[in-house]
């Protein structure tokens, strides 16, 4: 047979990159892989697949699924912070309602322009690896104690303000997370505008 018969396709060859650069390429292809197929579908042979390059490539960045989990975990955790700290920087605090209200769009500003962030944040509660729901529960309690202090000084300076700050915190939180993950499932049905203004109304019960 001739050698011509039996030849096979070479394998696209993956140009050889710095040792950071090829960390952040498999970190973002762990992140497009949860973000399009969930946690469940992501392994190594899958990021490496999503790369093209082969399994030692990504071995010899990462030691295991674990160890490259952590470091994306690490990375948008930073990312997820620095994007909420900014969303409350400067929130305007004429009124308790005005006060939330803000607070809750910009947060939810945050995830309409961050998807790839977010939504494996937001729908790791229950599939997510143990690895990912401990880092994300940890981080949900920053944020919520961040609210709750914000809250705090706000009431402070609010005559005749009687909430309880902590369990406000509580509330507002679970309603941005449960809002963000509407607007990353159903966009279409459901925006900011629509949202915010639920919680606008829930506030005015409470009052």
């Amino acid at each position: 047979m001739a050698a011509e018969s039996v030849r096979r396709p070479r394998r696209a060859y993956a140009a050889r990159l710095p040792r950071e650069q090829r960390r952040e390429q498999l970190l973002d292809a762990a992140l497009v892989i949860i973000d399009r197929d969930g946690y469940r579908a992501v392994s190594m042979d899958a990021i490496a697949r999503e790369c093209g390059v082969t399994r030692p490539v990504v071995y010899g960045v990462f030691d295991d699924l674990s160890d490259l989990l952590t470091g994306l975990l690490d990375r948008e955790e930073s990312r997820a912070l620095t994007q909420l700290a900014e969303a409350a920087a400067g929130t305007p605090a004429a009124d308790l309602e005005g006060y939330v209200t803000e607070l809750a769009r910009r947060m939810v500003s945050v995830v309409i322009a961050n998807p790839l962030t977010w939504r494996p944040i937001l729908f790791s509660s229950s599939i997510g690896p143990s690895v990912v729901r401990g880092r994300v529960e940890r981080d949900r309690e920053m944020v919520r104690l961040r609210i709750a202090e914000a809250l705090a000084l706000h009431l402070a300076t609010s005559p005749g303000a009687e909430l309880d700050s902590e369990v406000m915190a509580h509330a507002i939180l679970a309603a941005v997370e449960h809002f963000g993950r509407l607007l990353l499932d159903d966009p279409e049905r459901f925006d900011a505008d629509r949202l915010v203004a639920a919680l606008r109304g829930l506030l005015a019960a409470f009052q």
